[in-house]
C-alpha cells in the first residue's frame, strides 16, 4: 500500500506544464514536493498565494508564510500574495486548472463529502464548497478505507456532501481509478495490491478492463 507521500507522488504525474493548481488541506498539500523540475506549476492556496513552493527545510521556516492547513510553506520566486476576495475570485472565476482534495468519503458518481463528521466540532466549510462548485477537474487524495477497515469509495456518500457529480479522478493508497459513467474504473493498482483487494476495499460499483498495471512512482 502506498503511503500518503506516494500517493501525492503519484498525483504529481497528474500536473502538467503551465497548470495553475490548488491544493487542499491533508495529502495534497504534499504534491508540490513532487512535480517534475523540468515543468513550471504555479500552485495556489486559498489563503492567498500564488507560486507556492515545497514545503521548508527543518530550521528554515517562516511562522508567517503558510498555506490553508496552516503549515509552513516556501514561495518560489515571483510569488504572488493578495487577500481572500481575490483569492475565491481566481476560483469562482474558473482560472485554477487543477484541484487536488482530500475526502473522507466519494460516491461512484463523483459526489464528495469532506468537511464535516455530524456530532464532531469543525470550524466551518473553508473553501472546499467554492473549490469543487467551480472546478472542472479534481482529483482526490484520500485512504481507500477508513481506520475501521470501512470502504470509503461508496455508492452514495453518508456524510454531508460538499460538491456532487464533481469528482473525475481519485488516488488511494490501494489504487487510481477514474470516476466515469456512475461507477469507479480501475486504471492502476499500487504496487503488491492486487484487483481483488481492491474489489474488497471498495463498496461502490467497480469496472475493471483488461490488465490492471501496477502504478509507476
Amino acid at each position: 500500500m502506498l503511503t500518503k507521500n506516494q500517493i501525492a507522488q503519484r498525483i504529481a504525474k497528474e500536473v502538467k506544464d503551465g497548470y495553475y493548481v490548488n491544493l487542499g488541506i491533508g495529502i495534497p498539500t504534499l504534491v508540490a514536493n513532487f512535480v517534475r523540475d523540468d515543468i513550471e506549476v504555479e500552485f495556489q492556496s486559498e489563503n492567498g498565494i500564488l507560486g507556492m513552493g515545497p514545503f521548508p527545510i527543518e530550521g528554515q521556516e517562516d511562522a508567517d508564510l503558510i498555506n490553508a492547513g496552516k503549515q509552513t510553506i516556501t514561495a518560489l520566486p515571483g510569488a504572488s500574495f493578495f487577500d481572500s476576495a481575490l483569492s475565491f475570485s481566481m476560483i469562482r472565476g474558473q482560472h485554477v486548472d487543477l484541484t487536488i482534495l482530500g475526502a473522507m468519503e466519494v460516491a461512484q458518481n463523483g459526489d464528495i463529502a469532506n468537511w464535516k463528521i455530524p456530532g464532531k466540532m469543525v470550524k466551518g466549510m473553508g473553501g472546499a464548497m467554492d473549490l469543487v462548485a467551480s472546478a472542472e477537474n479534481i482529483i482526490v487524495a484520500m485512504m481507500h478505507t477508513n481506520k475501521a477497515g470501512a470502504s470509503k469509495l461508496l455508492t452514495r456518500c453518508s456524510l454531508p456532501l460538499t460538491g456532487v457529480n464533481c469528482v473525475t479522478k481519485i488516488v488511494t493508497n490501494l489504487a487510481v481509478l477514474d470516476i466515469k459513467d456512475n461507477a469507479f474504473h480501475l486504471k492502476e493498482r499500487a504496487p503488491g495490491v492486487t484487483v481483488d483487494m481492491i474489489r474488497e476495499a471498495t463498496e461502490g460499483d467497480l469496472v475493471v478492463e483488461g490488465t490492471i498495471p501496477e502504478m509507476l512512482l
